[in-house]
């Protein structure tokens, strides 16, 4: 048995049903037109942490108390997240043509086209307003302080984030719909976002999110670890990118990241472009002394950032071209439209 998702009746097939969302994410992305007016999917999550951290998180509780508070938080999200997965999937299979509310949601928590965009602001920033304009875009994507990078540093962080939320904003969101469907993906998004708010080691969150910050760890192992794959293959297509450089420098240098999955799509990145990626840098005003990854080139430039997006846009194709292989491959796949029946 290889992947279960239960189909619609008249539905259209999942894996379709994934491709098609990740075209529209590509075409429309954040869809900031719509949601200016209703919050985002993970706009309500976040809210929803905000609070329980707030009310559960207090200071004047012992360290152990708040970790205990931080799995029952984590639980919470991780469980309401799974309902109201399972919820929507069952109401879409309920309507003649419910795949296009799923089909929705899907898009929705996909991230290849405002990653591209916030990433190539970066480039843009750095071409036409200088170190000003590259420092003031870059400080929308990384945790670390702008100011105190160079114009390389600047487009250090921005490659960096960019291989980063490959693996986090388009890889993983695919890989936990495609093996578990709608609560899959809300599930994985839920806990990225409870990851990315308390998952911190601070004396405000080291105690409270560090069940988060495990389970992030946890769910992220595999799809880190495509992303390298991924990012690899595409190098191939990229000019003077090396898919054999990305494979080496990420066997060799993921590990040196401190964490256990973002070292791998950033050291395959860094592999592919000739490039040496993080090192030395200050976040919240203290120089963390990360190693480098890769031994290429540290001095980054725009240029190289353009070529780490369009090496970007090929991995986000080969993703799809993995769905569709699987698609192609899984037993009954002749069929556009499922019936009642489940697929595995």
């Amino acid at each position: 048995m290889l992947f279960y998702h239960p189909s619609p009746p008249l539905g259209l097939d999942p894996l379709l049903l994934l491709l098609g969302a990740m075209l529209i994410d590509a075409l429309f992305g954040e869809m900031p037109a719509l949601f200016r007016r209703v919050p985002h999917p993970v706009v309500l999550v976040g809210r929803a942490i905000l609070f329980l951290d707030h009310r559960l998180n207090r200071p004047s509780r012992s360290e152990e108390a708040r970790r205990t508070r931080g799995t029952v938080t984590t639980i919470l999200m991780i469980g309401a997240a799974l309902f109201a997965g399972r919820f929507i999937d069952s109401w879409s299979r309920s309507l003649p043509l419910g795949f296009l509310i799923e089909l929705f949601f899907v898009a929705v928590l996909l991230a290849q086209r405002s990653l591209f965009q916030h990433v190539a602001a970066v480039a843009g920033g750095l071409e036409h307003k200088g170190l000003a304009g590259g420092r003031e875009a870059v400080g929308l994507i990384v945790g670390r302080d702008p100011k105190s990078l160079d114009s390389h540093g600047v487009a250090r962080a921005a490659i960096e984030s960019l291989a980063e939320n490959f693996s986090d904003g388009v890889v993983a969101p695919v890989f936990w719909y495609v093996l578990f469907g709608l609560p899959g993906i809300f599930a994985y998004k839920t806990a990225n976002t409870l990851d990315s708010m308390i998952g911190h080691l601070t004396p405000q969150h080291a105690a409270f999110g560090r069940t988060a910050a495990k389970l992030d760890d946890v769910l992220n192992f595999v799809p880190a670890r495509l992303s390298a794959l991924l990012i690899a293959a595409a190098a191939a297509f990229v000019p003077k990118g090396s898919p054999g450089g990305a494979l080496r420098i990420a066997r060799r240098d993921a590990a040196k990241h401190a964490s256990p999955n973002a070292g791998w799509p950033e050291s395959a990145m860094a592999g592919a472009l000739s490039l040496a990626l993080l090192g030395p840098r200050r976040i919240d005003g203290e120089t963390v002394l990360s190693p480098w990854l890769g031994d290429g080139k540290a001095k980054a430039t725009p240029a190289d950032i353009r070529r780490a997006l369009q090496l970007f846009i090929i991995a986000c194709l080969l993703t799809g071209l993995a769905v569709a292989v699987l698609y192609f491959l899984r037993p009954g796949s002749h069929s556009i439209l499922q019936g009642p029946s489940n697929w595995m």
